[in-house]
Parts: structure tokens; C-alpha cells; sequence
């Protein structure tokens, strides 16, 4: 794959918001409904963009960035915890991916199958490696990592119920409305993904006073986990240190 930026998407303004400032040389160009931030970010040529609530969004979004030349795409957010041994301010990177509300059983399929592909998306290996590093030095010891599926739906798991049978189907640690969307889009185009999630809350009836509190403080640190994770980079080769 030729030489090529990393594209760096959040779900919403707000987690992105802090990497904005950092980017060097910024150029902000407008494709169909998408506003892309191109620039570098400590010296890494960045595509930086918000693709909007659930997956169609992430989707369309992710290929964009990758006609732009995205040579590895990094999904940062938050999202809610479905392990039970996760709490409020864990993160958690992506070991794969999966649509939990895709269901084509009746043909046969497993739960989650979109039919032509894999049951789950697995994360590029070294960016997975990486991300888990940084994501570990950005919280300091102040909160647990860890690596896991995340499962993505359009719906916001909000009932403990909801969260439960998600996490019985699956075994996935967090829920989210994007990551394997983007997961789908990139595995179909041989480009290395990761996601990272703080979690926001816990899926259950607290989720949507827990989310809105807490998003505005992950934003934060999802900068040091990107910021970590470029770090680890090297440019003259495009692979992972």
C-alpha cells in the first residue's frame, strides 16, 4: 500500500474536539456532507473528521477518507460497557468487531453474519498493540484497559436487559452505534483499524445521564490515546513501531 495519512474519526464534534487545536497546517475541505480536517498532528499526516451518529454515517465516512488515501483508520469515542467487571473511565480497544443487530438466522447465518463476511472484523494487530500501549499510559493507572469486541448497532443500549443479551450473544465488552461499520469498510479494502472507547457508562438505566456527563472528560483523553498511538508510529516505513 502506498504511503498514505491516518484518518482519525469520532462519532460526534465533541471527540474530536481537542485534537482540532493540534493539527498543523490545518486544511479543512468539505466532501458531500463530511467536513475533513487535513494537516499533520506531531509531525503524522492526519485526515481528522466527524461522521455522525450510527453506522450508515461511519460507513460513508470511512470511505471517503479511504478514496482520500487513508492508509489506516483510527476510531475514537465512547462507548457503553456491557462486561460487567468494566467501569465508568475503562478503556477499551478493540480485538474485533461485530453489527449486533444484524440477524439473518433465518438463513442459516450466525447471529451478527452479514452474509460474504466474517462473523467479526479483527482490528489490525500492531495498531491494536499500540493503541492498548497508549490507551495505558494515557490513563496512568487511573482506570483499567483492556482489549475486547466491541459491538456496534443503531440503537443506544440504554436497559440492563438490552445489555445483558448483547454481552450472552456476543461476549463483546462495550456497545456502540459506529466501530464495526467502519470495521466492515476497511476489512473490505485491505486497510489496517482500530477502535478505542472510553467507557461512557455502564448500558443500563443510568447510561444517558452517565454519557452526557462523561463525554466531554474522554474526549480528553481519547487526545492522549491518539496522540500515544501516532506516537508509536514510524513514518519512513508507515508501519507500527
Amino acid at each position: 500500500m502506498s504511503e498514505g495519512p491516518t484518518a482519525v474519526i469520532g462519532a460526534m464534534d465533541a471527540e474530536i474536539a481537542t485534537l482540532l487545536p493540534n493539527l498543523h497546517e490545518r486544511r479543512t475541505v468539505r466532501y458531500g456532507p463530511f467536513d475533513v480536517h487535513e494537516g499533520t498532528l506531531d509531525g503524522h499526516p492526519t485526515l481528522l473528521a466527524v461522521c455522525g451518529v450510527g453506522k450508515a454515517n461511519a460507513a460513508a465516512l470511512a470511505q471517503q477518507l479511504l478514496a482520500l488515501g487513508a492508509r489506516r483508520v483510527v476510531f475514537t469515542g465512547v462507548a457503553g460497557a456491557l462486561d460487567p467487571d468494566l467501569a465508568v473511565g475503562d478503556v477499551v480497544v478493540a480485538r474485533d468487531a461485530v453489527q449486533h443487530d444484524v440477524d439473518v438466522t433465518g438463513l442459516g447465518y450466525a447471529a451478527g453474519e452479514v452474509p460474504g463476511e466474517p462473523v467479526a472484523w479483527p482490528a489490525d494487530a500492531a495498531l491494536r498493540d499500540a493503541a492498548f500501549a497508549a490507551a495505558e499510559a494515557a490513563v496512568a493507572g487511573e482506570a483499567t484497559v483492556r482489549i475486547g469486541r466491541v459491538a456496534s448497532g443503531d440503537t443506544f443500549v440504554a436497559g440492563a436487559e438490552a445489555g445483558a443479551a448483547i454481552r450472552t450473544a456476543f461476549d463483546a465488552a462495550c456497545a456502540e452505534m459506529e466501530g464495526a461499520a467502519v470495521a466492515q469498510v476497511c476489512h473490505r479494502w485491505g486497510v489496517p483499524w482500530v477502535v478505542v472507547r472510553s467507557i461512557s457508562d455502564t448500558a443500563d438505566h443510568a447510561a444517558e445521564t452517565d454519557f452526557r456527563a462523561f463525554t466531554e472528560r474522554a474526549a480528553a483523553r481519547a487526545e492522549r490515546v491518539v496522540r500515544g498511538l501516532l506516537a508509536r508510529l514510524d513514518v519512513g516505513a508507515g508501519e507500527v513501531a
